[in-house]
């Protein structure tokens, strides 16, 4: 069993991180919350709804996006049609127009997307697909957008760019899960955390109070504490 008494919960306007270890569980229970896997146990709540056995494109229609670890792209598309993938509830419901504004909305906050816009998703950078990837999930409009390990692999200056992403999306009102293995720079931008350890929660609180706890700082924040990013643009 990956995950066992788990509890958590996000509010709206919130931006929550899982911190934890290699094999913690932390993709597992976003799996699980995606209904990309089997609950065996346990119900998982979203807006007063129980999603336990809710197909994959139902909770995405209820309102959660998923940016996968390793992003996921669709290689042997276009930029514009992994876009236009995301973006497949909102066409079912007839939302062109409101399309059309997310196109533009993605392609001001990612602007290589623009120019890539023809280029197959699998030819670009390990930073541009992780760029896709969020932009893919927010073509969707979720109340919930939940991102797994978006720094993994990416050179230290597009991981600085993804966490201002992601600092912008919670100031304009994105509701965020975020589970990163980076964990100093995730505390930094996050309002409550919680620490995962062996599939069990074992620690949570303001992310403030986690960045001074002396465990979580000999556990995950590592010796050079001051290095990397401190959360400012």
């Amino acid at each position: 069993m990956a995950v066992q008494g788990v509890s958590l919960s996000v509010r709206e306007g919130e931006l929550i991180s899982i911190i934890g270890a290699n094999g913690a569980g932390k993709s597992t229970l976003l799996l699980a919350i995606s209904g990309l896997l089997t609950t065996w146990n346990g119900e998982i709540f979203f807006q007063e709804k129980n999603l336990k056995g809710m197909s994959p494109p139902a909770i995405v229609r209820q309102g959660i996006s998923l940016v996968p670890e390793g992003r996921e792209i669709f290689s042997p598309l276009s930029v514009m049609d992994n876009l236009r993938m995301g973006a497949y509830t909102m066409y079912r419901k007839g939302l062109k127009t409101q399309v059309k504004e997310d196109f533009e909305m993605i392609m001001e906050m990612f602007p290589i997307l623009r120019e890539r816009a023809n280029q197959l998703a699998g030819t670009l950078s390990g930073g541009e697909q992780q760029m896709l990837a969020i932009g893919r999930a927010l073509m969707a409009r979720p109340r919930l957008l939940v991102l797994d390990e978006p720094s993994m692999g990416l050179a230290p200056k597009i991981v600085e760019m993804i966490f201002s992403t992601i600092q912008r999306l919670r100031q304009e009102g994105v509701t965020i899960l975020l589970v990163e293995q980076n964990a100093r720079a995730a505390l930094k931008i996050a309002d409550r955390a919680y620490v995962l350890e062996t599939g069990k929660m074992v620690l949570e609180g303001s992310a403030e109070e986690l960045l001074v706890d002396d465990d979580v700082k000999r556990a995950y924040l590592g010796k050079d504490y001051g290095s990397f990013y401190d959360g400012r643009d």
